[in-house]
């Protein structure tokens, strides 16, 4: 293991002996609760939101997490996501696992489908994602939640609808000032992969948490075809995935950490379970603390 240190700060650990807030387990699970955000195409989207029971606090983080599945599977009751939402309620978060319009359900999303195509594919989940975190938003009386302090994440497909609705709203949305309101505090990532990381600015260089492996064979560790196709199949794409989106915010002073697995492949899309103590750490450091940390680690 190579850990790789800047800003002079020692990553050693992040717990502290005391049971704190938002690091440690204080509290249990409340079962989740189920709403439908939202009905496109005659389909009820639906999500599920995790507290911690019996909190007394008024306003706290919200997690909104959207699984993989590669835009055709996948649910948010898939048994990791399902445990990661409970892990967050337990130290004091409101989480949220979504669903959302699986629009190659039963079709192709490799490279014998159109560029075009995905790039509406990756648009219409963004949209998903986004419209997903305003209803947690407009109830955030009924549920606690601080609006400024807003963590997204998602794995494999839905880690890129998540990245490209954080750094690429330019490309996702006609109207991005739709959007204008709903600032993210950070970027919770499991092999997932952007359009065009030249959009990253200064201006939206959210802070991330990184996961993927350096030979990931479906979304590019770095910068790749989709699916790795040739550039004469129509499905030929450009991504931008963890590598590259980690060094843009190094290059832009942003705080991240990526976790490279050397290697490895896709199977590091699933929830790094024996990373928790680290990802909430920073979590707590960086996204709900705004200390500056930049931290990469290759296993």
């Amino acid at each position: 293991m190579r850990y790789f240190l800047s800003f002079g700060f020692l990553f050693l650990s992040f717990l502290s002996p005391a049971q704190e807030r938002f690091i440690n387990d204080i509290f249990e699970a409340e079962a989740a609760e189920t709403q439908t955000y939202a009905v496109k195409d005659g389909q009820e989207l639906k999500l599920d939101i995790y507290r911690p029971k019996n909190d007394t606090a008024r306003s706290r983080p919200l997690i909104v997490f959207m699984h993989g599945g590669g835009f055709s599977g996948g649910t948010r009751t898939n048994e990791g996501e399902v445990k990661f939402a409970q892990a967050a309620a337990r130290k004091g978060y409101v989480a949220a696992q979504i669903s959302y319009r699986l629009t190659r359900k039963g079709q192709s999303f490799g490279c014998d489908y159109e560029a075009e195509g995905k790039m509406e594919t990756f648009q219409l989940a963004a949209e998903d994602f986004m419209d997903a975190v305003d209803f947690m938003l407009r109830y955030k009386k009924k549920y606690g939640i601080d609006p400024s302090k807003v963590i997204v994440g998602g794995s494999s497909a839905g880690a890129e609808a998540v990245l490209n609705a954080a750094y690429n709203r330019a490309l996702m949305f006609e109207k991005p000032a739709k959007y204008k309101d709903l600032q993210f505090s950070g970027v919770f990532s499991l092999a997932g992969a952007i359009v065009d990381a030249r959009y990253i600015t200064a201006e939206n260089a959210v802070p991330g948490i990184f996961f993927h492996g350096t030979e990931d064979n479906s979304v590019p560790y770095a910068s790749a075809p989709h699916h790795f196709c040739d550039p004469a199949e129509p499905g030929y794409i450009m991504l931008d995935g963890s590598r590259t989106i980690a060094s843009k915010l190094r290059d832009l002073n942003a705080s991240y950490m990526l976790y490279s697995f050397e290697g490895g492949r896709h199977e590091h899309s699933g929830m790094p379970f024996q990373y928790f103590e680290e990802v909430f750490g920073f979590f707590n450091s960086v996204f709900l603390n705004n200390e500056k940390l930049q931290i990469e680690v290759l296993k």
